[in-house]
């Protein structure tokens, strides 16, 4: 799968070895086919759709809800989807924000793919998508997501106990926030400088 064939849509942002681009119902197959080899790497934290009929209703939703926007992430030199960004819940007005989701593929899992990806995608989201605010809330014993956040600026704002049914049970969750004015200067830029 790595072979990806025909021309890949254009992506809204792109980094070094990755861009992010929307959803599309065209993505059915690769994306449910990476779910699948990644079950062992996603369980117990996540269960993104693995069949082309769970695949179109979560798409739909992505694709057509004002109040989500789903980005997929791909590797530069192949086309080949490597993970995926969601902002779920969007609230305008006052609020401006969303809550995060997001997993990588087990053949991309590693790599350092989401770290840039997340950066893309949080630069879009503050930047044409006008939000001021995320939120991304972790099972306490997901390492890798954690470390992804970390890295990505987020600071830790609290604990949910029993906040989200997760595979059969209520489940912890750590609450983890970034703000627009915590994503560092885009390099160049006059505020870099200072």
């Amino acid at each position: 799968m790595d072979d990806h064939r025909g021309t890949p849509p254009a992506y809204l942002a792109e980094g070094r070895r990755v861009g992010v681009r929307p959803f599309r119902y065209e993505d059915a197959d690769e994306f449910t086919a990476r779910a699948r080899e990644s079950r062992g790497l996603h369980r117990p934290w996540l269960f993104p759709p693995d069949t082309a009929d769970a695949y179109a209703g979560y798409a739909r939703a992505l694709i057509e809800a004002p109040d989500r926007a789903g980005y997929l992430v791909c590797a530069r030199e192949s086309g080949a989807v490597a993970g995926f960004v969601n902002i779920n819940n969007i609230v305008r007005g006052s609020f401006l924000s969303g809550a995060l989701g997001y997993g990588a593929f087990a053949h991309a899992a590693g790599r350092g793919l989401m770290s840039e990806a997340l950066e893309l995608v949080l630069s879009h989201a503050f930047g044409p998508l006008g939000l001021h605010r995320l939120e991304a809330n972790i099972q306490p014993g997901n390492a890798a997501s954690l470390a992804l956040v970390r890295r990505a600026g987020f600071r830790k704002e609290g604990f949910s106990p029993a906040m989200l049914f997760i595979d059969g049970a209520w489940r912890d969750h750590e609450r983890w926030a970034i703000t627009a004015e915590m994503l560092p200067p885009p390099p160049g830029s006059t505020a870099a400088r200072r």
